[in-house]
């Protein structure tokens, strides 16, 4: 497969440049993933919906939804939520909308907007959830402040990435496969080696597992604390809207 290079270095206009990266590999974003992770990632999303413990009924916001992974997740979990899935790469959610449509008809909508931007009304979800986006949004703190607005008080958010394992044995083996493995696979298997050799760099500046917990906290989250999971390598950070 043959592609333009995605620009090289910082981008100017982080959004612009996330954005095409997610279109690039969206037809085959899915079946990277999990041969990145040799299935794993299913696993984490289990645990991170179980942390999140949604009402029976309850309308719950899976940001940056990608192609649906966590959204259908939610719903085979308790086919009684009712999901909305947000996110601002058109490319994923038609592959979202695409599996919806060869799934059994089930309570979900996938809407195309901003995380940090939200197109939904004060306190109007029972929940929130976030897979391996973080790192890639423009403004975490104003996303954070946003994804408060819109959940109900006492409703929970969590939020599931990558992050920076304390042992530093540990993470030098990690690292060896995160910022080396990781975008040779993703090139043969995804398609695009800038884009996931880009993916792990978001790692490099991102908040260490405790430093997004205070900023969760900032932004108005009770309760804000995290689970670690693969040695640190992965955590599942979690706060209640107030």
């Amino acid at each position: 497969m043959t592609t333009t290079p995605l620009p090289a270095g910082p981008p100017d206009d982080k959004g612009a440049f996330v954005r095409e990266m997610f279109a690039r590999i969206a037809p085959r974003y899915d079946v990277t993933n999990r041969v990145l992770t040799a299935g794993m990632d299913e696993r984490w999303r289990r645990r991170a919906i179980r942390l999140l413990a949604p009402p029976h009924g309850g309308r719950i916001l899976d940001l940056c939804c990608g192609t649906g992974d966590i959204a259908f997740h939610l719903l085979r979990t308790d086919p009684s939520l009712q999901v909305t899935g947000v996110d601002f790469c058109a490319p994923m959610l038609e592959a979202a909308r695409r599996r919806a449509a060869a799934q059994a008809p089930m309570a979900v909508t996938f809407v195309e907007g901003d995380v940090s931007a939200l197109p939904f009304e004060d306190r109007s979800f029972d929940g929130a959830t976030m897979g391996f986006s973080m790192r890639n949004v423009v403004d975490i703190d104003r996303t954070l402040q946003e994804i408060r607005r819109v959940l109900r008080p006492g409703a929970r958010v969590v939020n599931l990435d990558v992050s920076k394992a304390r042992n530093r044995a540990w993470k030098a083996c990690f690292d060896l496969y995160f910022y080396h493995v990781v975008p040779l696979v993703g090139g043969l298997v995804g398609g695009s080696k800038d884009a996931y050799a880009y993916l792990p760099q978001s790692l490099t500046h991102h908040p260490s597992a405790e430093q997004l917990v205070e900023r969760f906290t900032a932004a108005g989250f009770r309760d804000a604390g995290y689970v670690p999971l693969m040695g640190g390598a992965i955590a599942i950070h979690y706060g209640i809207a107030p």
